[in-house]
């Protein structure tokens, strides 16, 4: 008998945003535009609790779902910021907010069970979803804007929905929902009968329209499932440290199943979010300042070689459709790394609703910045020459 891998986990790929920046060393001279990581500094309290919970023996397992000041400390943050309300018992800490999505899933599906995704949208739920044997069944929200509508996911409704996945603010487009849209949503999806699951990991990263969470819905909760974490807001990407929240009882499953992964979250980084969540809760403040200048001198880069793109109001992503010059996002990426020295992200990376688009990100340096969209010109002046 021939050893064999799942047939899942066989099909697996590097990621399409990994593709083109591990490809960085073949071209050394290139500017990367690709990766969604904050360029500020973790707050000073956040290391220096770090520093000393290692220095003080903090290093022994936690509570699986975390420790009960850290949780105790979230729900605050959560009321305080979202009005959002959980106690510490419906919260889980997670190794990132990629292990809360991965846990919530390995969870709650089964093979035969569809999970609708309104697209464009981070590409990384996939390959969970569909290593449970479920289906993804896809929106393509770029004619609303890249906004889903109650009406759009009836349209996709079966009788084998398990969960629908929202991402707001949105990776790729950062595009936010109103209070309106957000209100129309909860109050259809609280009367269906399947699972929301709300990834709010950039909901400290808005420009002038607060974000609202889902999770401020009562009549949502129980229902609901909210995933949020430390590694936009607070430059902490890699502190792995996520937090989801939901129903008493179904958390507590999650967190059986969470513990036989990896038992805690990395405790060292639990002490330190819980300077981060208190002390240091509105660091993002200060990234959103420098992003919104960021962003706007994108546009006007863009805007300047007849580029379009929906002006984001929250994440740090530019989502640039690319459809006049009729070639596809791979295409268009893929000659821009090897002939312009420049790294964006293909549209077709965030499922087949993003083709026709490439994603840049600006959370870099704005000289950085500024080299790269030199060499994007660059190349859309010779595309259209």
């Amino acid at each position: 008998m021939s050893l064999t891998l799942n047939r899942y986990a066989e099909k697996l790929e590097v990621p399409g945003i990994r593709k083109f920046s591990n490809r960085i060393s073949e071209f050394p001279e290139a500017v990367n535009l690709t990766v969604g990581q904050p360029d500020f500094h973790t707050p000073a309290i956040v290391k220096q609790t770090f520093i000393d919970a290692v220095n003080d023996n903090y290093t022994t397992y936690s509570h699986n779902q975390g420790l009960p000041e850290l949780r105790r400390a979230v729900s605050q943050f959560m009321a305080d910021k979202y009005n959002a309300c959980y106690e510490s018992d419906c919260i889980l800490i997670t190794n990132g907010a990629s292990e809360a999505i991965d846990t919530v899933f390995r969870t709650l599906l089964e093979p035969g069970d569809e999970v609708i995704l309104p697209g464009p949208i981070y590409a990384g739920y996939i390959p969970v979803i569909e290593n449970m044997g479920a289906t993804v069944v896809l929106i393509d929200t770029t004619v609303n804007q890249c906004k889903v509508t109650p009406e759009m996911i009836e349209a996709v409704v079966t009788d084998k929905t398990k969960a629908i996945i929202l991402n707001y603010p949105n990776n790729p487009t950062g595009a936010i929902l109103s209070a309106d849209d957000t209100a129309a949503l909860a109050h259809y999806l609280a009367q269906q009968n399947f699972y929301t699951i709300s990834d709010e990991i950039y909901s400290e990263n808005t420009f002038g329209q607060p974000h609202v969470s889902f999770g401020s819905f009562p009549e949502l909760q129980e229902k609901l499932l909210l995933i949020n974490g430390l590694s936009k807001s607070h430059a902490m990407t890699g502190f792995r440290i996520g937090f989801c929240m939901g129903p008493a009882e179904l958390m507590a499953h999650i967190t059986i199943v969470h513990a036989y992964n990896c038992i805690c979250a990395n405790v060292p980084a639990q002490h330190a979010a819980i300077a981060a969540v208190t002390t240091a809760r509105d660091a993002a403040a200060v990234m959103n300042e420098a992003y919104i200048v960021r962003r706007n001198y994108c546009m006007e880069r863009l805007s300047a070689m007849n580029m379009r793109c929906i002006q984001p109001d929250g994440a740090f992503y530019l989502f640039i459709d690319i459809q006049p010059f009729a070639m596809t996002s791979f295409d268009f990426a893929n000659r821009a790394l090897e002939q312009y020295g420049v790294v964006i992200v293909p549209g077709s990376t965030f499922t087949a609703a993003g083709e026709g688009y490439v994603r840049l990100s600006y959370a870099y340096h704005q000289d950085v910045l500024a080299e790269g969209l030199n060499r994007l010109e660059a190349m859309v002046n010779d595309l259209t020459r």
